[in-house]
């Protein structure tokens, strides 16, 4: 027996305590929902330039200072006339001059009079159509309509993109390409955002060893670290701190004070299960509290959610395809509660099963596989390999996440499934 910081003693984890969450665990949809109902955003901001506004979540509506783009515009190439009506073929006016996009046309134009005019360039005064260049013929100065030019004035509106102090991007959203160019053209240089959450990431493992060393017996490569801050990086997040822990009781106590005491949120891979060498749990019991372990779904059972010292505590399973499911799952919601982000789970769609799959029934499954869309447009589910939760090489190119009901044990080839979509969005 050990001690910690102080006089306070570190206990041994009690094996013979009842399971308080039942055996099977907490079904995700539950899971989520506590976890989210106990999390506030962290309300710090931040001010950044839009250049490095992209993936970032704002702390505040995002307003026009004027309208954009701020005066009336030519569509096309063609001819500015003066008149709403639209004119007939036949119809003759005098060239006076031209206007170009940064150079426009100065003076007023009057009835019978027309101006050579570019796409983009703002349309002279005393102007209410453009007539495009395929329609006219031009000798000179002289200018006729030879078709009939229709309804179309061929003329953007002052505030085509936006009103003055209208609202461009409400607070909460995460920024996109598509915001930041809108922003960028309402002449939006800089922004308020909301700070991410700083991350602590504690791996445990006696077996875990650095990549590009020489394995001993019954060792491994240590890849949860590559994995989930991979992914949290392709989420928008970052590791603020790392540590890798063998499984001693004082090591993995003080490693969770140290992550505790610098960041928002302590994540860790392994340890949270009930094995003689599952320390993580009961050390977090000590610092905090654990509210819940153990999820009703595969991969992912020995999952734990707690608080170390005030600070929201993931414990991931210690299987890497496992840790990275529940991470996006249960973690990726609740970092985006603490940014202030407006909720963004994966979009669900519903595909056939192309092949005949057989499984284990007793839990959900959300199972790896890749987006076929056949000749016919339908959409289909390739199961590739195993689904063992240890084996990375089945996220590799997954598009879905197939979720597969408990009952379900053997899928015939067809089976209609709902599935979660792995793709981030463009703009």
């Amino acid at each position: 027996m050990g001690t910690g910081s102080g006089n306070r003693v570190l206990l041994m984890p009690d094996r013979t305590a009842a399971e308080p969450y039942g055996r099977e665990g907490l079904p995700l949809d539950q899971a989520r929902a506590r976890i989210l109902a106990a999390l506030q955003p962290l309300g710090a901001q931040e001010i950044l330039p839009l250049a490095e506004s992209l993936g970032r979540t704002t702390a505040a509506p995002v307003c026009s200072a004027a309208a954009v783009p701020g005066f009336a515009a030519s569509i096309m190439d063609g001819y500015a006339i003066a008149g709403a009506v639209p004119p007939p073929v036949g119809a003759c006016w005098r060239l006076v001059g031209t206007a170009a996009a940064g150079a426009p046309y100065g003076g007023v134009l009057s009835e019978g009079e027309a101006v050579r005019i570019f796409t983009g360039a703002e349309v002279p005064q005393g102007s209410e159509r453009v007539l495009p260049q395929e329609l006219v013929a031009v000798a000179g100065e002289a200018l006729e309509l030879r078709q009939a030019c229709g309804a179309n004035a061929w003329i953007r509106r002052p505030d085509e993109e936006a009103a003055p102090d209208q609202v461009l991007v409400p607070a909460g959203q995460r920024l996109g390409v598509a915001d930041l160019g809108r922003l960028a053209s309402c002449g939006i240089q800089q922004l308020s955002l909301t700070r991410r959450p700083r991350l602590g990431l504690l791996i445990s493992g006696d077996e875990l060893l650095p990549p590009g060393l020489p394995r001993g017996p019954g060792q491994i490569w240590e890849s949860n670290s590559a994995l989930l801050t991979a992914l949290l990086l392709r989420l928008g997040y970052t590791v603020a701190e790392q540590k890798v822990v063998v499984d001693a009781p004082q090591a993995l106590r003080d490693a969770l004070q140290e992550l505790a005491a610098g960041c928002d949120v302590v994540v860790s891979t392994g340890g949270v299960s009930a094995g003689d060498s599952d320390w993580i749990r009961p050390m977090v019991e000590q610092l905090g509290q654990v509210h819940f372990w153990k999820l009703f779904l595969k991969p992912g059972r020995p999952f734990a959610w707690g608080e170390v010292a005030g600070v929201p505590f993931f414990g991931l399973p210690g299987n890497p395809v496992a840790a990275a499911i529940t991470a996006l799952q249960l973690l990726w919601p609740a970092l985006q509660r603490l940014e202030g982000a407006e909720m963004a789970l994966l979009p669900r769609l519903q595909v056939q099963l192309e092949q005949s799959m057989r499984r284990g029934a007793g839990r959900p499954e959300l199972a790896r596989a890749r987006l076929v869309v056949a000749a016919d447009g339908g959409l289909w589910a390739r199961v590739d390999g195993s689904q063992a939760s240890s084996r990375i090489g089945s996220l590799q190119g997954a598009d879905l996440l197939l979720e597969i009901p408990a009952e379900l044990g053997k899928l015939e080839a067809g089976t209609l499934l709902w599935a979660q979509l792995l793709r981030v969005p463009i703009f």
